[in-house]
């Protein structure tokens, strides 16, 4: 299913995906409307053949270890490798994760998932409008056995939390999140406390229902590294699914495949994949590109260029090689910078999207030669 929104009331669509493109009646009004055309596809490919007639292949640690934590979640979510992968490029790029989808579909089940395939501690929040910040980076309680207060701390402490449902938070316990997804760190009572790494942040929010809702400012949605859809499975996986929970949930009995230090190696290994600076250009060039673009009121900032250089880092080692070219770029642009994007409201009427424009730009920017093989350290 699809989702657009009609262009006289305002309110939002639900449709099969083939109708996209096409001109309906709204339901909701009765008006004739243009249906959203379908979004390009999500083009992550994971894992990338190898071709030594392109480049040849570092000994990047990044693609075993990816390749371990990709199976052991697929054991519990099925079909949606390409997705899971792409939450894999940004936990190695050292960013998070927004998962805006419909319920049902996964979402909260991928964290704890990823949680349990690296050994790392998890905890979730659960956004409410009655969250406040001390629930989620904790609070001093008083101990009347040494009449002293001691720090309690909250849920934010953990190395992989769950901000499930964000945008039903209020913007106050939102901001709370901001300094540790930023400096992986908190000030509580006026004290630093260092987050232990890696820390990752995978915060969820439905798209439909906006009752009693505040949603993310761009300033926040620029925090976060990708944002994805897991979207509906398949037929056949979503019966492999059912198949699998006859017994008993596939979670219960995920296994440890990597441990956080392992994490944290890859990390440092993501920062050591070389950059031409025929590469930094294009994606400046990109940058520039979105910024001058007649159909966007906001192109990409200075951190959205830093957020896909390391992304495409990250895709290039989780591939085993150790230097990027700019088809790691293109792979991995649409889902750093869709969300950091904003269209003009006239763009908006003459049936424009956010996606359709940038796939305009990527397919416009001209490409770079590089050589196929980095330099020698």
């Amino acid at each position: 299913m699809a989702k657009s929104i009609c262009l006289s009331c305002g309110q939002h669509i639900e449709h099969p995906s083939e109708l996209s493109g096409e001109q309906i009646s709204c339901p909701n009004c009765g008006a004739k409307t243009q249906l959203n055309a379908p979004p390009p596809p999500s083009g992550i490919r994971i894992p990338k053949m190898k071709d030594p007639s392109v480049r040849e292949a570092g000994a990047s640690p990044v693609g075993p270890v990816s390749n371990r934590i990709l199976e052991n979640i697929e054991k519990v979510i099925v079909g949606k490798r390409p997705e899971i992968a792409l939450a894999l490029v940004a936990y190695f790029a050292e960013g998070h994760v927004l998962l805006e989808d419909v319920p049902g579909v996964a979402k909260t089940m991928l964290a704890r998932a990823l949680s349990r395939s690296v050994g790392c501690s998890f905890k979730r929040i659960q956004c409410t409008p009655d969250l406040l910040p001390s629930d989620i980076t904790g609070s001093s309680i008083f101990n009347p056995k040494t009449t002293d207060f001691e720090f309690r701390p909250g849920p934010l402490f953990a190395q992989i939390v769950l901000a499930d449902e964000i945008n039903r938070a209020t913007p106050r316990a939102q901001s709370a999140l901001l300094e540790a997804m930023a400096e992986r760190k908190i000030t509580a009572d006026g004290v630093n406390y260092d987050l232990v790494p890696p820390f990752l942040l995978i915060a969820t929010q439905n798209p439909i229902d906006h009752d009693g809702t505040f949603p993310l400012p761009e300033a926040q949605l620029d925090r976060f590294l990708v944002r994805l859809n897991l979207g509906y499975p398949q037929m056949e996986a979503e019966i492999s699914m059912l198949h699998r929970l006859q017994t008993r949930h596939p979670i219960d009995t995920l296994e440890t495949v990597v441990t956080a230090q392992e994490v944290i190696d890859c990390q440092r290994a993501v920062r050591e994949v070389h950059v031409h600076e025929n590469v930094s250009r294009y994606i400046v060039e990109i940058m520039q590109a979105t910024r001058q673009h007649p159909d966007l009121s906001l192109g990409g900032s200075p951190r959205a260029s830093m957020a896909l250089l390391r992304c495409a880092q990250s895709f290039a080692a989780m591939n085993s090689f150790d230097f990027v070219l700019p088809d790691d770029v293109k792979q991995v642009a649409r889902h750093v910078l869709a969300h950091r994007l904003i269209l003009r409201p006239e763009s908006r009427l003459r049936k424009k999207n956010v996606p359709g424009t940038l796939e305009e730009i990527l397919n416009t920017v001209p490409v770079p030669q590089v050589p196929v093989t980095p330099p020698a350290r």
